[in-house]
């Protein structure tokens, strides 16, 4: 079981990452799910999220998440075939959490090197969406 520190990865680079090897059969925990980076302008980013949580209707959806870990995890599924057997049972050795853990603590953590982006200048990390969408956590 890998168990891959998100804080500083961007979120794009990271999910096909994560994707490629939950189909691979690879069982993958993330943690710090909430300081992940989504690159670009603040208000083009925030768009983006709000015209996704508003598309369907109360009864009918698609259901879009507010929480950090839940968009995660919504967004790895998306990046395979998540209504197929195997994509099902990919996401299924997916867990995703936010922040680390009690048991977790001792774990040693990777990091995924092609995820990361040093010189990113215009970001904003999943939590601070996640809270403008109106998350609690």
């Amino acid at each position: 079981m890998r168990v891959i520190d998100a804080d500083g990865l961007v979120l794009g680079r990271m999910c096909s990452t994560v994707a490629k090897n939950l189909l691979e059969g690879e069982e993958i925990t993330i943690v710090n799910a909430d300081k992940v980076l989504i690159s670009g302008n603040r208000k083009s980013i925030m768009e983006e999220y709000e015209r996704s949580r508003g598309q369907g209707k109360v009864h009918k959806g698609p259901f879009y998440p507010r929480m950090p870990d839940s968009i995660l995890k919504r967004t790895v599924s998306r990046m395979m075939q998540h209504r197929k057997a195997h994509g099902k049972a990919a996401m299924s050795r997916l867990t995703v959490h936010i922040g680390v853990p009690p048991e977790f603590k001792d774990a040693k953590f990777e990091k995924i090197e092609t995820a990361m982006k040093a010189d990113l200048k215009k970001y904003m990390t999943l939590g601070d969406v996640s809270r403008e969408l109106g998350a609690k956590f």
